[in-house]
């Protein structure tokens, strides 16, 4: 536990006692947590602080808990969400939300082993992801932050996670955002309208995973740079690489259907 913060310690000693760090990203920490009441482990994620005093707990909490209607095969699901603090002499605001601690590993992780993925593999992981995203689009949640640190992979299966932080930052608007600097998304991964700030629907998840396939098949994104601003220009101007030029096993229809899933125009791509 030398990794995780006194604070965090602290916060949760009795309630979700830390047994270490899982991992980090832009907006949040995992942990690896007990839950003594139900006598199992699970995934606390908790908020940075700064994300977290720019969002306010209650919109935050408010809208997280949109995920807990979110009941599908290819969802992981929400056990609980709060707001905690360390104790006396540290009144930071940690918000956090509990979701099942899955065993296996994330698909950035047997992307970072394998490299590429055999097609069938690729196309596997993908449908299952189409089927939460449709599911949850179906009922105005829109995920904005589709990338393989987010799809987990368990029992020959591909799980989403964090449906709740993208709807919650969503509701906070985008103002609180960029005064705490922080924004949506990855760069390897977003839409141009996305990139752009204009609105978003399901179509810019599907674009993200129209990426995420074309990653699986290619052992990378199909637009990358040196920068965040290098990415973004090629996501708006740049032709996608065709597949056929770094392997070619890739069916006509897959690529077409990449073709069509990464069009710059939201309208152009399948519904």
């Amino acid at each position: 536990m030398s990794d995780t913060p006194p604070r965090v310690r602290q916060a949760f000693a009795d309630r979700y006692p830390v047994e270490r760090v899982l991992g980090r990203g832009g907006m949040a920490t995992v942990y690896l947590a007990r839950d003594p009441k139900h006598g199992r482990q699970v995934a606390l994620k908790v908020l940075h602080p700064e994300l977290a005093a720019g969002l306010g707990p209650e919109r935050f909490l408010r809208e997280i808990r949109i995920e807990a209607g979110l009941q599908h095969p290819h969802i992981l699901p929400l056990h609980d969400s709060g707001e905690a603090r360390a104790g006396p002499g540290d009144e930071t605001v940690l918000l956090y939300y509990v979701m099942p601690y899955v065993e296996g590993e994330s698909l950035r992780q047997r992307l970072d082993r394998e490299g590429r993925l055999p097609v069938a593999d690729g196309l596997r992981i993908v449908a299952d992801v189409a089927e939460a995203l449709a599911y949850a689009h179906a009922r105005g949640v829109i995920h904005r932050d589709v990338k393989p640190e987010n799809i987990l992979l368990s029992g020959g299966h591909a799980m989403v996670a964090d449906f709740g932080i993208a709807k919650a930052v969503e509701a906070a608007g985008e103002a609180s955002l960029t005064q705490t600097g922080w924004g949506m998304g990855t760069p390897a991964y977003m839409s141009p309208e996305q990139i752009a700030g204009g609105k978003v629907d399901g179509r810019s998840d599907i674009y993200g995973l129209a990426c995420v396939l074309y990653e699986l098949l290619a052992g990378q994104p199909p637009f990358t740079g040196p920068n965040a601003r290098a990415i973004f220009a090629r996501h708006q101007l740049d032709e996608i690489p065709p597949l056929a030029r770094v392997r070619s096993d890739v069916p006509q229809h897959v690529e077409e259907a990449l073709a069509r899933a990464l069009a710059k125009e939201s309208d152009d791509r399948f519904e």
